[in-house]
């Protein structure tokens, strides 16, 4: 049996969640949300999930160390079994106890196109260095900070003047095109490499 099933993280409002959602809604991805979690309890994305009827939970984080936190969420994450964890704004550094857990199932999009511009702030980054051309990047989590293998760019012009709110906005459009077509990349990778 094929496996589609997505897990989503986020920790705030969830627009990449909504944008993989409406994909799937629409018919462009093949895949079902089996689950989205939280570590935060009034997260806006929470309460989005929970309007869509999909299974949503808050897994609390806080005053917790990362070892300790990832094994409850990886337990919690397997009774899913997910084919995939999408990280959708889940402001969390993952440790090595997750990474493990799901190896190369763990993605993540990134404001930036990376190598260029990791971790906090890429947008910022972005403008400081003067850049001509930013963007977003789909890649697989690892151990490092947005050090994983990329699976899909997508470029955004830097404009005379630019501020980071506004480079900010023109790049979460183009998530919102790259996450979804990312994850159906993914899904026919793996369906082909278990058919073959």
């Amino acid at each position: 049996m094929n496996n589609r099933r997505l897990a989503i993280l986020l920790s705030g409002r969830g627009s990449n969640f909504i944008a993989i959602y409406e994909a799937i809604q629409r018919g462009d991805l093949d895949a079902t949300i089996c689950c989205v979690i939280s570590n935060v309890a009034d997260a806006a994305g929470l309460a989005q999930a929970r309007e869509f009827g999909l299974d949503a939970e808050c897994l609390p984080s806080k005053g917790m160390n990362r070892e300790d936190y990832d094994r409850q969420l990886v337990e919690r994450l397997q009774g899913y079994d997910p084919a995939l964890i999408c990280l959708a704004g889940f402001m969390r550094i993952l440790s090595p106890v997750m990474i493990r857990a799901f190896p190369s199932r763990i993605l993540n999009i990134h404001p930036a196109l990376l190598p260029s511009f990791p971790g906090l702030h890429a947008q910022r980054q972005a403008l400081q260095h003067g850049v001509k051309v930013s963007g977003c990047t789909v890649h697989f989590a690892d151990e490092g900070v947005d050090t994983g293998p990329i699976i899909l760019q997508r470029t955004v012009e830097v404009l005379e003047g630019d501020e980071e709110e506004a480079l900010s906005a023109r790049i979460l459009e183009q998530e919102h095109q790259a996450y979804w077509r990312a994850i159906a990349m993914v899904l026919e990778k793996i369906q082909d490499e278990c058919a073959g």
